[in-house]
């Protein structure tokens, strides 16, 4: 078993490449985009998912008409909301 060297540029080289975040599908880069614009990071796996499964363009058009509205208090809460009305409205749509 190979020994892990315990250099203290080995452990900040660790916490960097962690920090990076590895996009390969573009459905991931709009899922980041909309985490970003919405100010809601700790929910990005399921903006990823929004983006893999309807239309990318819909979410982003979405997140930043939420993110320009004042007096929004949690706006990754309130996109949700705003997301399921126009899904069941038919305005967003599956891929």
């Amino acid at each position: 078993m190979k020994k892990v060297p315990k250099d203290k540029n080995y452990i900040e080289l660790l916490k960097e490449r962690k920090a990076e975040s590895r996009v390969y599908k573009s459905f991931q880069l709009i899922g980041l985009e909309i985490a970003k614009i919405l100010g809601d990071e700790g929910h990005i796996s399921l903006y990823i998912k929004l983006a893999k499964e309807y239309d990318s363009r819909a979410l982003l058009t979405l997140a930043k008409d939420i993110s320009e509205r004042q007096g929004i208090k949690n706006r990754g809460a309130y996109f949700m909301r705003v997301f399921q009305k126009q899904k069941q409205e038919g305005k967003i749509t599956k891929k």
